[in-house]
């Protein structure tokens, strides 16, 4: 055996393999799929009880059937548990700087300058460096390898940054840690995207992305409680603590990882999973439409770069975080004199607390809807109202307070365009991980200087330019979106697509001998699926 050949076999995957095997499992009637995974699939004629349907209201696996319940069930807790823990490892690790410099480190290490900002600027650019790069190495080595491996590594250097004597090791720290970190979050999107179906994925999205709430919630818990009881420690500072504290929690997550992360249907080989569970997995992903993946190559990266696709995602992907402006509101509160350090750290998880509520909102409401984009709108409108009230800024104090929470309810625009695009490019795998990756790298090379312009530190908390700034920004976000839109309906009618019975649009060949079992008193699946754009009333936009 090569070389390569044992790379593949022990961290990558056997493409050859994964087509032969594609080949077989599209080759099986629906007779022979009801009997491969007559363990799985559940009868026509269950009906939930009340209180499932209750229930069924807020997460959708309560109204299922027993077998799909709890298949269902074992995917969330391995595969959403993992990755909610990861991505707020991720954020912790990310903000801690923040809650940091806040508590006496700015103090200690006499930073009066840029240095905050330059702390954005140098893990930014860190991460613009590693985000394209790494999906490229997710299409040879597995999620499974390759993401808990970079959180290990990154915890060590969080907890390496509580050394720091001045801002030159903190710089290094956090450039590293964005290398490292840029894995994380598109890697995540595109392994949620291929496991659940249109009725189960903007909420699990949308938990994912709430990791970034939560985790932001927990730093200012963490960072007060350490502030309280650990500060003098050992002769450390209560933001040496956080650091250390933060990368030791990071350890168990990363290696946790190793067990939970499914990779992809086609290929995964975790042992929480039966064979035949693996098989379904793929045939359910098939069944919506959505691809499995293939190997990316230059010539692909080039015919995705001449279509619209790519830049009808990255603008108001891009904008979606150069508009953000939650990690300002600790500084005025800093700079009213009025609250304690404590105090000043607690106040804000009140706005993440209503981001998460928002974002299980918007997400519940679209699932059921079978849309996004008007829950994109909405929480656009929230977006643009609170930097319109700060750029005014002469507001009534409860006003201003206001204001400062609404990005935070307006925040889970991520999960939704992240669903949005899984569902509109679910012929292309590789696109999908891309996407999100391209789009943060523009994000974050615009941020790494703009906040230098914009949002100075000595100007803080009130600007000359930022919020007036971020509000017609966040115009042209809202027109963003709508391009977006009718993009994705002119391409369905370019191509003759058709919208299947799950309210996605696909190539009607994609419709021959997709059912999973036979029924009885029903449409076949080709007469559901013989419905042209437009007609459709559950249509995934």
């Amino acid at each position: 055996m090569g070389l390569a050949q044992t790379f593949n076999k022990l961290f990558g995957y056997n493409r050859e393999a994964e087509q032969r095997r594609l080949a077989e499992l599209r080759a099986l009637t629906a007779e022979e799929k009801a009997n491969r995974f007559a363990d799985l699939i559940d009868e026509d004629d269950f009906v939930p009880s009340k209180t499932a349907l209750f229930f069924g209201q807020f997460w959708d696996t309560f109204r299922k059937p027993p077998r799909q319940r709890k298949y269902v069930q074992k995917l969330d807790l391995n595969i959403l548990i993992y990755a909610l823990l990861s991505f707020f490892i991720k954020t912790l690790d990310n903000s801690n700087i923040s809650n940091a410099f806040i508590s006496g480190m700015k103090e200690d290490l006499s930073l009066y300058g840029q240095e905050r900002n330059l702390f954005t600027t140098f893990f930014n650019v860190g991460y613009i460096v590693g985000l394209v790069p790494s999906q490229f190495v997710l299409n040879r080595v597995r999620p499974s390898i390759w993401i808990p491996t970079c959180e290990l590594i990154w915890s060590g250097f969080v907890i390496v940054m509580a050394a720091a004597q001045g801002p030159e090791l903190l710089y290094g720290m956090r450039f590293l840690l964005g290398v490292l970190e840029s894995c994380a979050y598109p890697g995540f999107a595109l392994v949620l995207g291929s496991w659940y179906r249109p009725d189960e994925l903007a909420k699990r999205m949308t938990m994912y992305d709430a990791a970034w709430a939560i985790a932001s919630m927990f730093s200012g818990y963490i960072q007060a409680g350490v502030y309280t009881s650990m500060n003098g420690l050992a002769g450390l500072a209560g933001w040496r603590w956080l650091f250390i504290i933060d990368g030791l929690i990071g350890v168990p997550i990363g290696l946790l990882g190793y067990y939970s992360v499914a990779d992809f249907p086609i290929n995964s080989r975790v042992r929480w999973l039966s064979q035949t569970e693996k098989d379904f997995s793929v045939v359910r992903m098939e069944e919506i439409g959505r691809k499995p993946p293939k190997k990316l190559t230059l010539k692909r990266l080039y015919n995705m770069l001449k279509t619209w696709r790519p830049y009808g995602f990255i603008v108001p992907w891009a904008l979606f975080s150069i508009c953000d402006t939650t990690s300002y509101f600790n500084l005025w509160l800093k700079d009213l004199g009025i609250y304690s350090v404590q105090q000043i750290n607690l106040i804000p998880t009140g706005g993440y607390a209503l981001g998460l509520v928002a974002g299980y909102i918007y997400a519940n409401l679209s699932d059921r809807a079978g849309t996004r984009w008007p829950f994109l709108m909405f929480a656009v409108f929230v977006c643009f109202l609170g930097n319109l009230l700060l750029a005014i800024w002469n507001i009534p104090f409860g006003l201003k307070f206001f204001a400062f929470f609404c990005p935070m309810v307006g925040y889970p625009l991520w999960a939704l365009m992240l669903t949005w695009s899984a569902e509109v490019f679910q012929d292309d795998n590789e696109l999908r991980g891309l996407l999100p990756a391209m789009g943060s790298t523009i994000s974050y090379a615009v941020q790494a200087w703009l906040p230098l312009l914009v949002f100075p530190t000595p100007e803080a908390p009130v600007y000359k330019i930022g919020y007036k700034f971020t509000t017609g920004l966040v115009g042209i976000e809202a027109m963003s979106i709508l391009f977006f839109l009718y993009m994705s309906k002119r391409e369905q009618r370019q191509r003759g697509m058709v919208i299947n019975k799950f309210g996605l649009a696909v190539m009607a060949e994609d419709l021959e001998g997709l059912e999973l079992a036979p029924t009885s008193g029903t449409p076949s699946i080709e007469e559901k699926n013989k419905v042209e754009i437009g007609a459709s009333e559950k249509q995934s936009l």
